[in-house]
């Protein structure tokens, strides 16, 4: 395994994301034990860069990773996220980065953890009602009093990226990227290379639909949110479908799978991004581990860039509204 930076953080280049193994996707929360056996080998494997949220569950995921970290803590960059339950208002789902919000969330985590600090704190989604002036100085008082380490933020915009650091530098910006969501390469990769700032892709594989392995929505339960997803739902899924076909054309070419293939096209965008493919499977996390030795030759990297855009927004409505571009 190799280890990037992510502005002065040191991280494993391939890391591991929890959400599938408590929350939003099908069989989620179902076997812990093979969750746990999973955070395990991934760090066997040398992967460092563990990625939860106290919305997850909410509150199961974390759990899970405590669980799983006893007597293996200092082997993990734990990242965690804040801001979309209300421990104020008493209410999920909704943004609230207000510094007292911060403050009961953070002793939360570091519970629920089983850890003094947390590596890297996001926020999870930008707070319309709260500056994030106020956000960000109350997470530089978490630093000094080293409850977190790192300030990370979530799916933020080039303005509210560069207003967070100039109050206290930010380690890491977290959005979708991939294959079939290049929306960062415009505005905000640019912005971070300018800051140092580290950038961390979520669902890279696409939600699963880039490693080719779905064909149908049908076995989707009513938990999974991709059930809503405009990019699973109707002619968008079938119009889709011609990107994972050409992913997996090219993954039989270079003799790799399209996981694999979807990986290193990620990696090669930068020594600066870290990408967190979420699995909840032994065999899965050792299949993305292995993306980081695959080679792509010119041509393929040229197919690649060059395949169709995905048809669909990302989100549904409410998700959306969340995001900033």
């Amino acid at each position: 395994m190799k280890y990037i930076k992510l502005g002065d953080l040191e991280v494993s280049r391939i890391g591991l994301g929890l959400v599938s193994m408590s929350y939003a996707y099908t069989g989620a929360g179902t076997d812990d034990a093979e969750s746990i056996r999973t955070i395990h080998r991934a760090l066997e494997l040398g992967v460092t860069h563990l990625d939860t949220a106290e919305f997850y569950g909410p509150y199961l995921n974390e759990e899970l990773l405590g669980k799983a970290l006893k007597g293996r803590r200092d082997q993990a960059v734990v990242a965690t996220k804040f801001g979309l339950i209300s421990h104020v208002r008493g209410e999920a789902g909704q943004p609230d980065s207000s510094p007292a919000n911060i403050r009961t969330a953070v002793e939360g985590s570091l519970k629920r953890l089983g850890t003094d600090h947390i590596d890297l704190y996001y926020q999870h989604r930008v707070d319309p009602n709260t500056p994030i002036e106020d956000t960000v100085g109350a997470l530089a008082e978490l630093v000094s009093e080293g409850k977190i380490r790192h300030i990370g933020l979530s799916e933020a915009g080039p303005e509210t990226i560069r207003r967070a650091h100039a109050v206290h530098p930010i380690t890491a910006v977290q959005s979708e990227y991939s294959l079939w969501t290049r929306h960062p390469e415009a505005q905000v990769l640019p912005l971070l290379r300018e800051l140092n700032i580290g950038f961390v892709p979520y669902s890279p594989l696409g939600r699963g639909f880039l490693t080719g392995q779905i064909r149908s929505t049908s076995d989707f339960d009513d938990t999974d949110l991709r059930k809503n997803n405009p990019r699973f739902t109707g002619e968008n899924f079938r119009r889709n479908l011609r990107i994972a076909d050409e992913v997996q054309a090219i993954a039989a070419e270079a003799g790799a799978t399209p996981a694999q293939i979807a990986l290193a096209w990620l990696l090669s965008r930068g020594d600066d991004i870290a990408p967190i493919p979420g699995t909840k499977r032994v065999a899965r996390v050792e299949e993305n581990t292995a993306a980081d030795a695959v080679e792509l030759t010119a041509e393929q990297m040229a197919k690649l860039d060059n395949l169709p855009p995905a048809v669909g927004d990302t989100h549904d409505e409410a998700g959306l509204r969340m995001l900033e571009r």
